[in-house]
């Protein structure tokens, strides 16, 4: 009869160290956000500030987020569903609201360290690779590195078109064209038409078109949206020019108007307590009620 080794003993679980919950969760790559948070000492507490971008179903969230001792700090935000103010209420999650939304995000931050007069960003929009330079006198510009988070930084990813954006808008991103739409990993080069016409949603007009004249009735499931908003594959380009446009002549954000106030008193779903003279009643009926079953018996 052989003889089985128990190799998890109770001291193997008593040294059993569970990993943090973000990692457990798959959410976290830990190896990852502590390279991109580490700070030299000689900085003397200078922020490192992260392009933090995500996505979602329905929307795109970029954030410029800073990490201090008690948590990460969000010192500026941009969300693709605001685009909806500037004039495009359709296609929110593609590489053009992704751009946008970047480009939204830079203007802003920009706006609040009062460096959007100084750092314009590149105001033509042509497809080519841009670099934010600094000004000879200062200051210098808003610097940050991208946080991608779990996303497979493949060629041609939504998140570097608002890695593009964020460029575009003013904010210095060390960055490569080699993610970019358009880039030839042969020629080793950049076409810089093939990104333009994904920022400008060349790409979305063109298979509206085709799947408008190979399968109409797919077409009619698959831009529903496009077609109640009126909006046709010739308006596209367009309209992201306007939406651009508006966002660098306004990046502000718009704060919800507060709920009107009503006389209506609020709901309390808190037990309330009982006063003395409530108290000595209940007991005085608790009393009543075991002399009447006694009495009865």
């Amino acid at each position: 009869m052989g003889f089985v080794k128990v190799v998890k003993t109770k001291a193997y679980f008593k040294r059993f160290q569970p990993k943090y919950r973000r990692r457990r969760e798959g959410k976290t790559d830990y190896r990852a956000r502590r390279n991109l948070i580490v700070q030299d000492k000689n900085k003397y507490n200078t922020p490192k500030n992260r392009l933090v971008v995500r996505f979602t179903n329905k929307d795109i969230i970029c954030q410029i987020v800073c990490a201090q001792v008690d948590g990460d700090k969000v010192l500026c935000a941009a969300y693709a569903h605001e685009l909806k103010r500037y004039g495009m209420p359709v296609g929110l999650t593609n590489y053009s609201a992704a751009y946008a939304t970047g480009l939204l995000l830079a203007r802003r931050v920009l706006a609040k360290y009062s460096l959007a007069d100084k750092y314009l960003g590149n105001p033509t929009i042509n497809g080519e690779d841009y670099n934010v330079d600094a000004n000879s006198d200062g200051p210098h510009p808003f610097r940050a590195v991208v946080d991608v988070g779990l996303v497979r930084t493949t060629t041609g990813n939504k998140v570097f078109a608002a890695v593009k954006g964020a460029c575009d808008g003013g904010i210095d991103i060390p960055h490569s064209e080699q993610r970019f739409v358009g880039y030839d990993d042969e020629a080793k080069k950049l076409d810089a038409e093939a990104l333009k016409k994904h920022l400008f949603g060349g790409h979305v007009a063109d298979y509206m078109r085709s799947l408008k004249e190979k399968d109409p009735e797919a077409f009619q499931a698959r831009f529903s949206q496009y077609i109640k908003a009126g909006m046709k594959p010739e308006d596209i380009e367009k309209t992201w020019q306007k939406v651009f446009a508006a966002i660098r002549k306004d990046p502000s954000a718009k704060k919800k108007p507060a709920p009107a106030k009503t006389d209506k008193p609020k709901k309390s779903y808190k037990k309330q307590r009982m006063s003395l003279a409530q108290r000595k009643d209940r007991v005085r009926q608790r009393l009543a009620n075991m002399t009447k079953k006694h009495e009865s018996s």
